[in-house]
Order: C-alpha cells, then sequence, then structure tokens
C-alpha cells in the first residue's frame, strides 16, 4: 500500500474544522464546500466526489487511513473527480440532505457518507464506507473509481435518468402536508411500540447496537404520568440503571459513549458525544424527580462532572466531541489489561478485578476486526448492593472504596495520550447542555448548576451572534456558518429553563425574541412547520423539513415543544394554534411511525394533555418561598410552567412578558401560589401541602 502525508496541504489547510484540518495533508485534493469547487468541476467536465463524516468517527478514520492516505487512490479520485470534504457537524444542512439521498438509493446510511454527484449539486450514487479494495460483494474504490469515470465519460444519459429520479424522489419524501388529527389514543399505541421493542434482560429497545435515545425514554416518564402505567416507568429506570452499569459508561472519567455495540450495554463504540451528555443528564434528572431515587441525580452529576472537566473552553461553552480513537486504536485511552491493574493498584486490584469484572484475557473485542485484545473495558458485573455483599462489606463502605480507587485509575489514565477532542463549539449542541444544566440546577437545588448554564449562554449569544442572526458554529476565534431550526429550537428551549432556574426575566425575554426570529426565518407560512435551513440559506437540491427524531430530537418537535411552553408562560393562544398546525401537517406520519416521534409526543402531550401553569409570589431571599419552589422543582411535573413575581414590585419585568401575573399578590407577606390546571384556575394559597395537593389532582379541578 502506498500511503503517505502529502507535504503539500490541499485546500482544505485554511478551514476551521478539526475534522476538514484532519485531510489537510491528504494527497486527495480535496477542496471546501462551496462555489470554488463546483465552478471547477463545470470548467473541467468533472462529476464531484463528496465525502461527509466528523472529526471523532471510528469508520471515518479507517477510509482515510486506509484509502485518502493512499497515493494510488488519490491519483485516481483527483483525476476523475473534484473532491469536497464535508464536516456534518458544520454543515447538517448538507448532511441531512445527502443522507436523504444515501438511504433512499442504498436502504441504510451512516458515516463517512459518500456521494458522487453532478457539478450541480445531483446525486447519482450512494454509498458509506468504501474499502480500497473489493471485498466480497463490497465495491472497492479501486475498482469503482473506473466504472464512475467510464459511466461519466460515455453514459451521460443514464446518469441523467438516475438523477432526475433521485431528484423527484427527494422532493417527494421532503414535502411534507397533510391535514390529519392526533388524540391521546397515540400515546397508547406509541407505548405499546415501544414495550414491544423492549428488552426484558438488559433494558433498551431492539437488539444489538443499542442506542441511547434519551427522547424515548423522556415519553415514557410522560406516558407513566399521564396514565398511571407502572410498567413504562420501570422500562426507563431499567435501561437508566443497565447503561450507567455497563460498558456504555466510563467508569473512570465519567460521561456517556455514543451507542453500544451489544445487547448487554459492555462494549461500546467509544466516541463520546456532547448532545449525549446533554440529552442523557436530563432524562436521568427527569428519573430523579419521578423516583426521588438519589441514585439518578449523582448519574446526572457524574456526567456534569465529565463535561466540566473534559469538555468545558476556557469561556464556559462546550466541545462538540472526543474521539474514539487514540494511538490509532479504538478504546484504547479507556481499557485496561489484567496485568496492568495489578501492577498499578496492588491491595486495591482484587477489589477493582471483582467490582469491574476484569478478566485475564480481557473481555474487549475491538468491533472492526473481531480480534480480542486481552484488555478490560470496566463494568459494574452487579448492582453495588450485591457486589458488595460478595466483598463481605457494607455498601457504603464498597461505594467509598470504589470512589477513591476510581480517583487513583483517573489519575493514572490521565497521563496516557487522549483521544482527539473536537473542539469547536456548536450553538444546538451547547443549547442543550445549558437545558440540561439548568434543569439539574431547578431539581437538585443547586445553583453553581445555574451559573456554569449561565456562563455558556453568555458565550453564545455574546459570540455567536452576527448581524442580529444566530450562527452555527465557533472554533478558533471565528464564529460562522448560518444557523438552523436546532440551533434556535435547542437554545430556546436551554433559555426556557434557565428562566425557570434562575427567574431572570432575560432569558425568557431572549428565548421570545429568538422564537421570534425562528418564525421569521425557518416557519413555512403555507403549510405550516420549520424548515431546517432559513428563508436566505444556500440553495439545496430542497429545502428540507425533518419531524422524526435521530440521535437528536427533531427541530420541529422541539420548536413545538417550546411554543407550547412559550404560549403557556405569555398566555399567547398563536403559539398553541401554530403547534396544532404542525400537528395537522405530520399527523399522517406520526400514525405510520410512532416511534421516530417520540419528542413530538413530548410536545403533543402538552398540547392535548393536562398542563399547569404556576406563578409563585414571594421573596427568593426568604425561606417560605425558596421550600415552595423547591417543592414543585423535586417532583416530577412535566407538563408544568413556572413564572415567579417578585413580592413588592408594581411593575415587575415578568409582568410585561406576563402580563396576567401583574395583579399577583402576596397573602399576609407570605410566598402564595397562583395555580391553573388546564383552563381552570385555582383559589392562590400559602400552603405548600395544599398546593402539592393542587398539581398532583386530589382536589380535583373546580
Amino acid at each position: 500500500m502506498k500511503r503517505r502525508k502529502s507535504r503539500k496541504p490541499n485546500y482544505l489547510i485554511h478551514e476551521k474544522s478539526p475534522y476538514l484540518l484532519q485531510h489537510a495533508y491528504n494527497p486527495v485534493d480535496w477542496h471546501p464546500w462551496g462555489d470554488e469547487a463546483f465552478t471547477k468541476a463545470r470548467n473541467e467536465s468533472k462529476p464531484i466526489f463528496l465525502s461527509i463524516g466528523y472529526s471523532t468517527c471510528h469508520w471515518c478514520h479507517v477510509m482515510e487511513k486506509e484509502s485518502f492516505e493512499d497515493t494510488e487512490v488519490a491519483k485516481l479520485l483527483n483525476d476523475t473527480f473534484v473532491c469536497i470534504k464535508v464536516d456534518r457537524e458544520e454543515r447538517p444542512d448538507i448532511d441531512n440532505l445527502y443522507m436523504s439521498v444515501c438511504q433512499l438509493m442504498t436502504g441504510s446510511g451512516g458515516w463517512p457518507l459518500t456521494i458522487v454527484m453532478t457539478p450541480d449539486k445531483k446525486p447519482f450514487y450512494a454509498a458509506t464506507y468504501i474499502p480500497k479494495e473489493t471485498r466480497f460483494d463490497r465495491a472497492g474504490l479501486i475498482d469503482l473509481i473506473p466504472q464512475i469515470k467510464t459511466l461519466w465519460e460515455q453514459k451521460q444519459d443514464r446518469i441523467l435518468h438516475t438523477v432526475n429520479q433521485v431528484a423527484i424522489a427527494i422532493e417527494h419524501i421532503s414535502h411534507v402536508s397533510g391535514s390529519g388529527f392526533l388524540d391521546k389514543t397515540i400515546f397508547k399505541t406509541t407505548y405499546e411500540d415501544l414495550a414491544r421493542n423492549f428488552d426484558e434482560d438488559y433494558g433498551g429497545f431492539g437488539n444489538a447496537p443499542k442506542f441511547p435515545t434519551p427522547h424515548n425514554l423522556m415519553f415514557l416518564l410522560r406516558y407513566w404520568k399521564q396514565s398511571g402505567e407502572k410498567r413504562a416507568r420501570e422500562m426507563v429506570e431499567k435501561t437508566l440503571v443497565a447503561m450507567r452499569s455497563g460498558g456504555v459508561f466510563d467508569h473512570v472519567g465519567f460521561g456517556f459513549h455514543r451507542y453500544s455495540t451489544d445487547r448487554q450495554w459492555l462494549l461500546p463504540h467509544f466516541e463520546k458525544m456532547l448532545y449525549d451528555q446533554a440529552l442523557l443528564a436530563y432524562v436521568y434528572t427527569e428519573t430523579y424527580q419521578a423516583t426521588r431515587k438519589k441514585t439518578y441525580e449523582n448519574i446526572a452529576r457524574e456526567i456534569f462532572d465529565y463535561v466540566s472537566r473534559d469538555m468545558t473552553s476556557p469561556q464556559g461553552a462546550f466541545y462538540s466531541a472526543e474521539d474514539a480513537d487514540s494511538e490509532g486504536e479504538e478504546g484504547k485511552f479507556y481499557v485496561w489489561s489484567y496485568n496492568e491493574i495489578k501492577k498499578l493498584l496492588g491491595r486495591d486490584a482484587i477489589f477493582i478485578f471483582k467490582a469491574f469484572g476484569i478478566q485475564k484475557g480481557g473481555n474487549f473485542v475491538e468491533e472492526a476486526s473481531g480480534r480480542e485484545t486481552g484488555r478490560n473495558i470496566l463494568h459494574l458485573r452487579k448492582s453495588p448492593a450485591s457486589i458488595a455483599q460478595d466483598l463481605g462489606i457494607p455498601e457504603q463502605s464498597f461505594l467509598k472504596r470504589l470512589k477513591r480507587v476510581r480517583r487513583k485509575l483517573l489519575s493514572i489514565r490521565e497521563e496516557r495520550i487522549h483521544p482527539h477532542k473536537d473542539d469547536k463549539i456548536l450553538t444546538d449542541w451547547n443549547g442543550l447542555m445549558i437545558a440540561a444544566l439548568a434543569k439539574g440546577a431547578q431539581a437538585f437545588d443547586d445553583y453553581l448548576l445555574a451559573d456554569v448554564a449561565k456562563k455558556a449562554t453568555c458565550f453564545i449569544l455574546d459570540t455567536m451572534q452576527k448581524d442580529g442572526r444566530l450562527v452555527h458554529r465557533f472554533r478558533d476565534g471565528e464564529a460562522a456558518l448560518s444557523a438552523n431550526i436546532d440551533d434556535y429550537a435547542f437554545l430556546i428551549w436551554g433559555l426556557i429553563e434557565l428562566y425557570e432556574a434562575t427567574f431572570e426575566s432575560q432569558y425568557l425575554q431572549t428565548a421570545l425574541d429568538l422564537n421570534n426570529d425562528m418564525l421569521n426565518l425557518f416557519w413555512d407560512h403555507k403549510n405550516g412547520g420549520f424548515y431546517f435551513t432559513p428563508e436566505d440559506g444556500e440553495h439545496l437540491m430542497v429545502r428540507q423539513k425533518q419531524f422524526s427524531d435521530s440521535a437528536l430530537p427533531s427541530g420541529n418537535s422541539v420548536a413545538m415543544w417550546n411554543l407550547m411552553r412559550l404560549g403557556h408562560i405569555t398566555a399567547d393562544s398563536d403559539f398553541a394554534q401554530m403547534s396544532s398546525e404542525m400537528v395537522k401537517l405530520i399527523a399522517h406520519r406520526v400514525k405510520q411511525f410512532p416511534l421516530s416521534h417520540t419528542h413530538l409526543m413530548v410536545a403533543l402531550d402538552l398540547l392535548i394533555g393536562r398542563h399547569y401553569e404556576v406563578v409563585v409570589v414571594g421573596d427568593l431571599n426568604k425561606r417560605d418561598t425558596r421550600r415552595m419552589i423547591k417543592a414543585i422543582r423535586n417532583r416530577f411535573f412535566p407538563n408544568i410552567v413556572v413564572l415567579f413575581r417578585p413580592y413588592g414590585e408594581e411593575k415587575p419585568e415578568v409582568a410585561r412578558l406576563a402580563p396576567y401575573t401583574l395583579h399577583h399578590k402576596a397573602f399576609n407577606n407570605k410566598a402564595t401560589a397562583y395555580i391553573c390546571i388546564d383552563t381552570h384556575c385555582k383559589p392562590p394559597t400559602t400552603d405548600i401541602q395544599k398546593m402539592l395537593r393542587m398539581l398532583t389532582g386530589e382536589e380535583g379541578i373546580s
């Protein structure tokens, strides 16, 4: 194999994306996405070879080392194509479109994503990872490229037919229109589908590979709350406990890996993504509220500890991801050999062997090669109580010793060569982390978490806006790239949570301002729903709307949830009307594929289920006010909005945003709760227990 790093950089050398810079010295003559590359392709009558990936993608690294660093492959690519590299995290609009193409043409998708298309951006070939040499039924680049070249030069009519068929199909898929309705029966249907897919032995849904999918768990918690179906909550708890016990959780440094390659949550794909940390921390926090079990608070705090230590910039914003690979090997940073543990920990080694299931032969088998490595992925083989019983010590003594030895292992591991960190800052993913921290601040009564969220918010609002518009990415001093619907929707989510954590009206005002911008830039005034790109964004083959959830909840479902929450906060019925339009638009698809829309169910529950508005009037410096607010926050009331009106202020800022709060008063100078349930308002009360009885329905609706 002829492999080398080119001494001469290609056109990616001036980019900011860590992923693009990883490829800047490939012998492939890579271009960034832009007019220059497409003009070159038209002038030279060449097709485009588009490769989309991200910096922490394991198989992207494999394809680079195998092919893009290989001079033989590079020559074929350079002679046949104009080659373009795209970071999917920088340009999710491009990635979403061409991933839809790949799924349409091949029936599957993933990264690296490979697209061959005409100079006017119309695709006629799609694949994911492509090896250098042909293997079994998978064509290799060495054989594939000459075939595409012949097709391009001699059979343009076939290409034209393919691109036209693909364009028609993508237009059809992307066009969302309809006039249906959804009622509460869709919740039961979705629950039953999840229950059928539930893994009774190990938690989670389906078979390997297993993904966390926190929005499924958020839906199940709400279904349990509205229906009383205990099994819904049991599925959440079993999944969350199993994930925390398995190798998919980093037991030394904390945080969750991307997914598990097996049923048991043992063997992870080792990359760590910011959005997984945020969404999982959020659902662990909600599960704490639902169960009042300290375990779930502890796990959420572990995630926050990891993000604070390893994923936070000096300015307080959050980095995007950490790689699965280090020193060219997947998982090397995270795994341990039996002899290594024995040598490093001495008397503590036996304890660690029993706690974490360390085997002499190892339990880590490489996903790519199937090769046994002799190394171990740390995991709790049993519950802490069971392990403590096996060791003959009290559970608290076990946990205390485990904490001490874990810190020792972390100190040792810090000396290893760390995986690559993708240090770009993305508005949407930061919005999710802000939401999780603010939610934790509320549930755990911890204003330090709110301060962390406030610092990140300050950075986003101060640095990642240009000409009054959000931008998507910041790195190396540059804030750039048009924001998409996820940027707006996820940041608004974070701001709503941050308002409820701090009751600082500036965050609510900013959420409303951004929501207004989002409606102006993304709303489809003809059919309803939000486009992924703004009205003045780059013209691609189609302007897509996304309602289906993936690893992330869809921007439309989060935007709808925001609309409902802001509508209840401000008493603006227009927001509920927009949400209803979205439901009509997507109802048919939701009925067909309910499991692809579980976060939309979260929003729908707020639209058609029971909802609560609470205004607390009081003084945050007084104990009775803090106790009243805390009583609401540390319980699971998913469809609640909470506002705070300072006692004694004639015209508080919150009354400008929510005018109905202007005349709310404190009775007898005590903290007073005003509660409305659906369209019925209760008499105000200063009694915390009476307030809770109202919220739990024990007093009924009057």
